[in-house]
């Protein structure tokens, strides 16, 4: 299906028409056909008042739960739910059941990219189970398309394994991603600890458990060097340590969680499971930090960590609910409410173009004869989050049934496009 795309403005700094509000014809195979002022005929025709395009977004993280817990999510909800978040690509973190340790699982979650809209970008497990305990085979993974390697939702808690993968990687200038927490510190942990963790009555996960592992993985950094990027981080002092590491000329980036940004700590005083996160909500003054941090760029990357959890994990004493949200789907609406103001190339290069340079991926472009990998929004548009727009399996985010500004009108990638009708 044809698309004319109608008096967008264009967001990407590498394409000649940067900046610029113009018309955009897509082909029924795909291809951007023209870009100007004229308006070509189309079988379908997208239109705004504040419409912009840029090129396909990318999320560094998020869980499809694809092999082995396809009743949370599976790869086709996941896909779909991605595409209406705005996303062409997402990268998928390793903890599933088998994890993706070997290059069978690597195999089976590329296989859907041939027919898919968003294309999936495995992460390799560094160690078995991503328990921290015994290497996977990186090298096969990497041959078979993994884009960098981590224990995901774990963190490598073995200091020895991280130093010897640090140097193992460089071979191949492979990516390590680490989230860090020290799990003896964060241990039956359900919230940041502080003021308000105190008033509940529930033990909390110190930002210094974040905090040191960070401090370590940098001095590993020092030592043997290699490449590390720090996954959800939530405190202003992590943020600190890591513009540290970075003036020094060492090889760390860095992302943080969209709800990290917008919800803080006091959001959890009724016990609502939804906000139950890991790493957790913190308070005002991190997430001050944290966004001061996403204007300056010291931040490089904004994720979804999209983790769907069925109502049964999360319906349950709040110490014992599981940890995660949804966020693929209200990933924009959060960077609008929260960062609305901020030169709109400047966030939108934080999940188009930063997360592809990190992973060494090719980065698209917006131009005439190019294949279309585009993502289509407006950040004044006002829509309805509720159970007939959520693609998800899932329902464990706190913003369903809320009418939310930011959304994404369309996606179009691999010769397919995703009109969003709600």
């Amino acid at each position: 299906m044809s698309i004319l795309i109608k008096s967008a403005m264009i967001l990407d700094a590498g394409s000649p028409h940067h900046n610029h509000r113009l018309n955009l014809l897509i082909s029924d195979s795909g291809e951007i056909k023209y870009i100007g002022k004229d308006t070509p005929k189309a079988a379908k025709m997208i239109e705004s008042k504040n419409l912009m395009v840029s090129i396909g977004w990318f999320d560094m993280q998020a869980n499809f739960n694809d092999p082995g817990l396809e009743h949370k999510e599976d790869l086709t909800s996941g896909l779909k739910t991605a595409a209406a978040g705005g996303f062409t690509g997402v990268a998928l973190l390793p903890n599933t059941r088998p994890c993706i340790e070997s290059k069978n699982e690597v195999s089976y979650l590329r296989a859907a990219n041939a027919k898919s809209l968003t294309q999936i970008y495995p992460l390799g497990a560094i160690t078995k189970s991503c328990k921290g305990e015994d290497f996977t085979d990186i090298l096969d993974m990497h041959a078979e398309g993994a884009v960098a390697f981590t224990d995901g939702e774990h963190t490598l808690w073995n200091t020895d394994i991280l130093l010897k993968t640090l140097q193992y990687l460089q071979k191949i200038n492979g990516l390590v991603i680490n989230r860090p927490e020290d799990k003896y510190l964060t241990a039956f942990g359900s919230m940041n600890e502080g003021i308000t963790s105190t008033l509940l009555g529930l033990k909390g996960m110190p930002g210094l458990a974040e905090e040191i592992m960070i401090k370590r993985d940098i001095e590993l950094v020092k030592y043997a060097g290699g490449r590390i990027h720090f996954s959800n981080i939530s405190t202003a002092h992590s943020l600190k340590q890591i513009i540290r590491a970075k003036k020094l000329g060492l090889n760390v980036t860095c992302d943080v969680a969209v709800h990290n940004l917008l919800f803080d700590d006091t959001m959890l005083s009724d016990y609502d499971t939804n906000y139950k996160v890991n790493p957790p909500l913190r308070n005002k003054r991190d997430i001050r930090a944290l966004e001061k941090g996403i204007v300056s760029s010291d931040i490089d990357v904004i994720v979804s960590s999209h983790s769907p959890q069925d109502e049964e994990s999360k319906k349950l004493e709040f110490d014992m609910a599981e940890f995660g949200m949804l966020g693929l789907q209200t990933f924009f609406p959060i960077i609008v409410k929260k960062l609305n103001g901020t030169e709109m190339y400047s966030l939108v290069e934080k999940f188009t173009v930063n997360p592809r340079t990190i992973l060494n991926l090719p980065i698209p472009v917006i131009k005439e004869n190019e294949k279309a990998d585009i993502t289509i929004f407006d950040p004044d548009m006002e829509w309805l989050y509720d159970a007939r727009s959520n693609y998800s399996k899932s329902v464990n985010s706190p913003m369903l049934g809320q009418k939310l500004k930011g959304k994404v009108l369309g996606v179009v990638n691999n010769g397919k496009s995703f009109i969003n009708s709600f």
